[in-house]
């Protein structure tokens, strides 16, 4: 049953991890997507490598804290989105971070590359406005209000497509 509160009004239904204080610029598009539909959402600096006990944990309780969705950002190596499904059922959403050495393609295809069995929905490199509206999306199956406001949103997208016209 859809929750009768308002989403402002929630704890965080989203988690957004990154592996690096680096990745913030990064993922402001995400928090102001999050921000424009009006889900809570919170921010983890977890690293898969420098803080694994710490990311490994804040997975696991992340349902029982209530989020729905977590957001995964990593640039070179980009094990966090995969470590990150490995301790929740939750849906995980992958952001690869452009990277020096191949200009992100090493995190494209360390998030998208995920084993049978345990996946990560990936965007496309330095795709933060994507991964919150995938986010928005699947949450919008238990939310209403969330579908209505995404149903609005694809509508002025195409009316901006359209009004290029004139």
């Amino acid at each position: 049953m859809p929750s009768k509160r308002k989403l402002s009004e929630e704890r965080p239904l989203v988690g957004i991890m990154l592996g690096s204080v680096s990745d913030l610029k990064q993922v402001e598009p995400a928090k102001d997507i999050l921000k424009e539909f009006g889900v809570p959402f919170e921010l983890k600096i977890l690293s898969a490598h420098r803080t694994p006990d710490y990311a490994m944990k804040y997975a696991a309780e992340a349902e029982s804290n209530g989020l729905e969705v977590i957001i995964a950002a990593a640039g070179g190596a980009a094990h966090l989105p995969g470590v990150v499904a490995s301790k929740t059922l939750l849906p995980v959403v992958g952001i690869p971070i452009r990277s020096k050495a191949l200009n992100g393609l090493d995190s494209l295809l360390s998030i998208v590359q995920m084993p049978a069995g345990i996946p990560v929905a990936t965007v496309a490199i330095d795709g933060a406005a994507n991964a919150a509206l995938l986010a928005v999306a699947i949450m919008a199956a238990k939310h209403p209000e969330l579908r209505a406001k995404l149903r609005r949103y694809r509508k002025s997208l195409e009316e901006k497509v359209l009004n290029a016209n004139v």
